[in-house]
Parts: C-alpha cells; structure tokens; sequence
C-alpha cells in the first residue's frame, strides 16, 4: 500500500503510527499538544524515534467526549498538518469521521483517513477517499454493544464499512481495517477480541490495532493512563503475533524496539549457509 510517498508492505513489516492528539480532551494526552509549537515538537520527537506515520486528531473519541463542529476541528488540524507537510516527509493520517475535516486535511497535506466509525457516521466520507484516492483506515464502532455473537457481529459490523467504502469507488488496496479496541466494548469483549485478533485476517486487508493507554490495559493492571506502557507493548508484541501490522501508539520508541525485537525471532537471518 502506497501512503503518502512510501511504500508500506504488510506482509512482514510492522509499522507504527504515531498518536498526536491537538485537542484540550483526550483521555491520555488532552491539552499537551494543542497548540502549534507543541504540536510540531511532540510530531518531531515521534519521527525521530521511528514513527512511520504520524495520526492527528482534532476532536477526542474517548468515552463521553464533548463533539466540535468541522469549522472547530479543521482550525485544529489544518495548521498542523501544514506545518508537518513543510518539515517532514513523514505520512500523515487525519483521524476524523467528518467528510468536511477529511477533505481540508487531504488538501492540506493529509494522506489517509482513520475515521472511528468506519464510513458510517458521515455519508459523504467516503466518496472523499474515493475522489483523492486515499487510504482509509475503516475502525469497528456501534452505537449499542448488544451483540449476539461477538466476533461474526464485529467481523460483519466491518463487511458493511468496506462494503460502504468499495460502493463509493475506494479502491480494494486502499482499505486498512481496524477492530476497534475500547470501542462499544467492555472489558471482557475487548479481551476476547485481543485474543481472536487473527479471525479479522479473513476480510482480507491488513489491520491496524490501536490499544495504546487504553482503559482494557488500565482496568486489567489497575494503572493510571500515563502508566500503560508495558501492559501497551505487551498487546503490540501479541498483536503482532496475530498478524497486526499497523500499530497506533502514544509511546513510538517503546514499541517500535518490541516490535523490531519481535520481528527479529519471527523471520531470523538464515545461519545454514
């Protein structure tokens, strides 16, 4: 998959993407990145360290956020990406579910959308990426957690994102999937989709895990969102194991080391020869 002007092979590579939230209220990291300089110096840093792919988001998702308008989003993002775009020649992802906010971060210099609700919240979305032909990250999300039978639901509730995607002309090799960690999920489901994380390599797109500081990790190990760290890179390494490519991450250099640490026992140098 091409993202930006880099080529991303899924097949044995493992990338990070890393998290720069420019909003007062994010569960982890609200308010510490919300101005420009900020900004760019937290995006920095991350690049430094590894990070493949930078994912900016003006408006939390966290649970009982408060919505912002587009106008309000846009205003967040925009000089952001812009600056980024001026500096670095890292990708960057807009993680929006607004059509409005996806399109002034692709002119701005945006190269993937992660929208958390996976082409089903704003119509329009969709035929964005279609019309710039940009990658998409689609993320399970739902309304109401009631499901009948966890995983085929989930594994369904995402057919009708990519369905929604192809329909508007997203092209096949375009679409990253997303199962959706800490996300219309309790504790124990979000457990359990940890543990079937390969059931959602039958769709047959490559997958993005985002679990970094999450309350799943927090709720297990009784820790504060700042002390997630290892029980995060616990989950990359056995994301990883499940075939999980892309992992979306607060802490680049921690997890990048595990994941390249990991890599090294996967696929190791032939010594037969």
């Amino acid at each position: 998959m091409k993202i930006g002007n880099k080529i991303f092979d899924f097949e044995k590579e493992a990338y990070v993407m890393g998290i720069l939230n420019v909003t007062p209220d994010s569960f982890s990291d609200g308010g510490k990145y919300n101005t420009l300089e900020t900004a760019i110096k937290q995006a920095g840093k991350m690049i430094l360290e590894g990070a493949h792919i930078i994912d900016i988001g003006g408006e939390s998702t966290r649970p009982g956020h408060s919505e912002v308008d587009a106008k309000t989003e846009i205003s967040r993002v925009v000089p952001v990406i812009q600056a980024l775009v001026a500096t670095y020649d890292t990708p960057i992802s807009i993680d929006t579910s607004k059509a409005e906010v996806a399109k002034a971060a692709i002119e701005a210099g945006a190269d993937l959308i992660n929208d958390v609700w996976g082409f089903k919240k704003d119509p329009d979305i969709a035929s964005i990426a279609a019309h710039y032909n940009i990658p998409c990250c689609l993320m399970h999300n739902r309304i109401q957690a009631d499901y009948k039978n966890l995983i085929p639901d989930i594994l369904d509730d995402l057919k009708e994102s990519i369905n929604i995607a192809l329909a508007s002309g997203v092209s096949k090799e375009n679409i990253l999937i997303d199962p959706g960690i800490g996300f219309a999920k309790s504790l124990e489901e979000n457990l359990v989709v940890m543990n079937r994380l390969d059931d959602f390599l039958d769709l047959g797109y490559p997958i993005l895990l985002g679990t970094s500081r999450k309350s799943m990790i927090g709720k297990t190990l009784n820790l504060t969102a700042r002390e997630r760290v290892e029980g995060t890179i616990a989950t990359t390494v056995y994301g990883y194991m499940k075939g999980c490519r892309i992992f979306r991450v607060h802490d680049v250099k921690e997890n990048l080391r595990a994941l390249q640490m990991t890599e090294a026992m996967v696929y190791p140098k032939d010594i037969s020869k």
